[in-house]
């Protein structure tokens, strides 16, 4: 026993792996971004996010909002469950390194028909494996330790180790890409929700100039000097501005709804106090496209589900070879529980076996297309995922540089809108024009208002999608090793929840 086992391990250690040796495919990185021109460089100490990338908007409701992202979001609770299982499939893998031992105890009665009289070769009493036989039976006890182990030889284990290694860095990688993903969509709800308050407001304010309109209005016709005509049109649009005003509540409670959601709460449980939206965008350091190959999760994802699919690749190879399994057996048989564990009942039995499969029908061929074919399919996948990861750099880089000059063009718009409104007002009361020269000035001027408001909001959101495009401050070096997701508890992490219960 001694002597095979010790054989074995030689000849494992010095075993081959068959299939081939990763290598990252290559992806071509631009040398800098179309959108980037006229964007502030960022300097070279400031060339990527650091912490939180949240708090680079100066909002503490959003800071406080985003922290109760990952410890209550549930959707976070699967990505991180599928994680753990990913980690458990390694140790899986990992398992078929080592020998199976099974302990078993057995106890068997037994009776011959007495119709079937003595077989030929057989003896009543005392047969060689210590059963008793007869007319009354017989009884057999047997304490058997089976031991068998099939060496890698050929580098299969491994293999599917090292598959299972880095799918669970790719399930890493997913766990992050959606914590990113839920922060991202929890700021731009945010944002268009204050982008709403502060619509609001400005329809408010709005509302109260349309009354007093209204109330001059009525002054004028009781004076004489204005008909019902402009009465009824000062009215029409007082009811039109409030109508928007409470339409604008529609929207805001299904974004309340939606936060408290992304943060683990009932709608019922969770409201934000009304905080209209008024500072523009901060500045995002950009660094050059060959960083956010490192700086993306969904990225480092592909690029190991790569690794995870050219690992298969040598385990489909692996079952071209023989099977070689080393097995033992040894432990107590008798026929009475007197003489069971005694020294003569004892019983071993030790040898190698090798079978190799000489005809299955194009079945290990087969196999092994198929691993080479998702191998080039995986590859495909990641090269698309840096694809998108540029491409989203780019549109939102486009976005606020075009926003920011429509916002500049937009403010100069409401500027001169309100200096209509004042003016065509000013000859109303002076009956120069009639009411209807104030109305359009008045619907032109609030629809440039908020035109201004919806800009801001959506250079908010441009730049909350340009931080997620950018990673939003990952780096490929927080991804765990592969000794780390081979561990049942990762370093800094607490044991699964079902442990502690």
């Amino acid at each position: 026993m001694r002597v095979l086992l010790v054989a074995g391990l030689t000849v494992f250690a010095g075993g081959c792996v068959v299939g081939p040796n990763y290598v990252r495919p290559v992806v071509v990185a631009p040398d800098a971004y179309k959108e980037q021109e006229d964007w502030k460089i960022a300097l070279p100490q400031d060339d990527a996010l650091r912490g939180p990338w949240w708090e680079r908007f100066g909002d503490p409701a959003l800071n406080a909002l985003e922290a109760r992202v990952g410890a209550a979001n549930l959707n976070l609770v699967v990505a991180e469950a599928t994680y753990r299982q990913a980690r458990a499939l390694v140790r899986q893998a990992r398992s078929a390194y080592f020998p199976t031992a099974t302990l078993g105890v057995g106890y068997t009665r037994s009776r011959q028909s007495e119709n079937l009289g003595s077989l030929p070769g057989t003896t009543s009493i005392g047969s060689g494996s210590g059963t008793r036989t007869g007319s009354s039976g017989s009884n057999f006890f047997q304490l058997p330790l089976d031991i068998a182990w099939e060496p890698d030889f050929w580098g299969k284990v491994r293999r599917s180790v090292e598959s299972g290694q880095a799918s669970a860095q790719a399930s890493a990688g997913d766990l992050e890409t959606a914590r990113l993903s839920f922060s991202a969509e929890l700021a731009q709800d945010y944002f268009q929700l204050r982008t709403l308050d502060a619509q609001k407001q400005l329809l408010d304010a709005t509302v109260a100039a349309f009354e007093q309109s209204l109330t001059l209005t009525r002054t004028r016709h009781s004076a004489g000097v204005a008909s019902q005509v402009d009465v009824a049109q000062a009215e029409a649009q007082l009811k039109s501005a409030q109508a928007q005003d409470l339409d604008v509540g529609v929207l805001r409670a299904q974004l309340e709804h939606a936060i408290a959601l992304l943060v683990g709460q009932p709608p019922a449980n969770f409201s934000l106090p009304a905080s209209p939206l008024a500072t523009a965008p901060p500045s995002i350091p950009i660094g050059v496209p060959s960083e956010l190959l490192q700086r993306r999760p969904d990225v480092a994802a592909a690029e190991r589900r790569v690794a995870a699919a050219n690992a298969q690749i040598g385990v489909a190879i692996a079952a071209f070879y023989p099977t070689i399994t080393l097995s033992a057996s040894a432990g107590f048989e008798s026929s009475g529980i007197a003489t069971w564990l005694t020294w003569p009942s004892r019983f071993f039995a030790v040898g190698p076996g090798i079978s190799q499969t000489l005809f299955d029908g194009g079945l290990r061929r087969a196999q092994t297309d198929a691993a080479r074919a998702a191998y080039d399919a995986s590859v495909a996948t990641y090269r698309q995922t840096v694809l998108g990861a540029f491409q989203g750099v780019e549109d939102n880089l486009a976005a606020l540089h075009i926003l920011q000059d429509e916002a500049r063009v937009q403010d100069e718009a409401v500027a001169a809108a309100r200096q209509s409104v004042t003016l065509t007002t000013s000859q109303y009361r002076a009956g120069t024009v009639s009411y209807l020269n104030v109305i359009t000035t008045q619907t032109i001027a609030l629809g440039n208002e908020i035109t201004a408001v919806q800009i801001l909001g959506r250079r908010m959101t441009a730049a909350v999608l340009l931080v997620e495009a950018l990673g939003g401050g990952w780096r490929d070096t927080a991804l765990p090793s592969a000794r780390d997701v081979t561990q049942r508890t990762a370093p800094g992490e607490h044991p699964p929840a079902s442990d502690q219960r």
